[in-house]
């Protein structure tokens, strides 16, 4: 099953894309993290299988949003390195969004890992530039952790930098977080990219973003990962675009509850 979290824009306070994450409800365990049931995934050689599904998803719960005539809301999906070099993939994807394509409001969006571009990465970068085309956008997830080379980062098809939630945790004690974190916001914007910070749990770390000029902000301190239902009731899907009341104010009592669970569950 899909739970979708909000990625909110600083500037304004409203909800303008989602994050699609896999979710297993376990018979006898309810729902499990990633962390248990994707290694079992991999080893099963179902990665591939389950991926298209989430894109498909996705791509449905989109399409349905756009039929209840809401404002538009972007939807990311998670890419893994293998997917993105499967030959077909460009083609795959392109039919599972269909004519979501193209699309300046409403799509499907997807985020790889620095790791997807070390090495010969040609045909990764072949890929997302065909993606590109067709209306999609491309994130960088987890962004300085990979040890991406900076001179080719400007040459790459990307959109957005997420800021991991390593650096975001240690915001806004920690110096060289700090520092890491302007420099990133800094990066992305001389090259025209955007930034989206992860895990964010508590206001401290929110005005910190807020005041150095980061553009979206994802976490608890905002939302866990809703099913499609929950999401649907927080959006008000009736036609106006999404605020999260008080999101950019804080909610502490929310954010000190959701914090040890945001570590348990992150993605």
């Amino acid at each position: 099953m899909l739970h979708y979290q909000p990625k909110v824009t600083l500037r304004t306070g409203k909800i303008a894309s989602v994050e699609a994450l896999l979710r297993w409800n376990d018979a006898e365990n309810g729902l499990m993290q990633p962390t248990t049931f994707l290694p079992i995934l991999e080893s099963a050689g179902l990665m591939a299988a389950v991926g298209a599904w989430v894109l498909r998803q996705a791509a449905a719960d989109c399409r349905h949003w756009r039929s209840l005539g809401s404002s538009p809301i972007r939807v990311a999906v998670n890419v893994s390195p293998p997917e993105l070099r499967r030959r077909n993939f460009v083609r795959e994807i392109l039919q599972s969004i269909g004519d979501l394509a193209g699309d300046s409001g409403w799509g499907v969006d997807i985020e790889i890992t620095e790791g997807a571009l070390f090495g010969d990465s040609s045909s990764c970068v072949h890929a997302l530039r065909l993606l590109r085309a067709a209306g999609m956008r491309v994130a960088i997830d987890d962004f300085g952790t990979g040890f991406s080379s900076l001179g080719r980062l400007s040459e790459l098809p990307i959109d957005t930098l997420k800021i991991d939630r390593m650096f975001t945790s240690r915001l806004p004690g920690d110096r060289k977080s700090c520092t890491l974190v302007t420099t990133i916001i800094g990066l992305a914007h001389a090259f025209d990219m955007t930034t989206v910070a992860e895990g964010v749990e508590n206001q401290a770390q929110l005005d910190y973003l807020i005041r150095e000029g980061c553009d979206e902000s994802q976490g608890y301190l905002h939302s866990r990962p809703l099913p499609r239902g929950e999401l649907e009731r927080l959006l008000g899907f009736s036609g106006s675009a999404a605020a999260l009341g008080g999101a950019l104010h804080g909610n502490a009592a929310f954010a000190s509850e959701a914090a040890p669970r945001a570590r348990r569950s992150a993605v």
